[in-house]
């Protein structure tokens, strides 16, 4: 992954993680697929830096957790967004709404 693109995603990997959980509980790794799929391959985040960023937001109350099976037939822990975790999406989603606003308009000035 380049520089930028590496940057930009531990900028925003909480928001990405939440989105991608926002339509239903997933495993980590079909975290990091819908992650991919939800920003045309963008980014591929890696377990390196997926499972501290599930580790750190599920103590900050933004997800839970739970041991299942996943289509493997593997035991995998499967994580959910909490009430805290969508207020964050919600909040996060308009930042993020306003910096992008902010920066194509930066983009576009001559």
């Amino acid at each position: 992954m380049p520089p930028a693109q590496s940057e930009l995603l531990q900028g925003t990997l909480d928001l990405l993680i939440l989105k991608s959980l926002a339509s239903g509980e997933l495993h980590g790794m079909g975290i990091s697929r819908r992650i991919a799929q939800i920003t045309n391959d963008t980014f591929d985040v890696k377990a390196g830096s997926l499972f501290p960023a599930l580790h750190r937001m599920e103590e900050a109350g933004w997800l839970t957790s739970s041991w299942g099976e996943s289509e493997t037939k593997r035991r995998a822990k499967f994580y959910s967004v909490t009430k805290a975790g969508r207020k964050q999406l919600h909040s996060e989603s308009e930042r993020w709404e306003r910096i992008s606003i902010a920066m194509a308009c930066a983009l576009r000035a001559t």
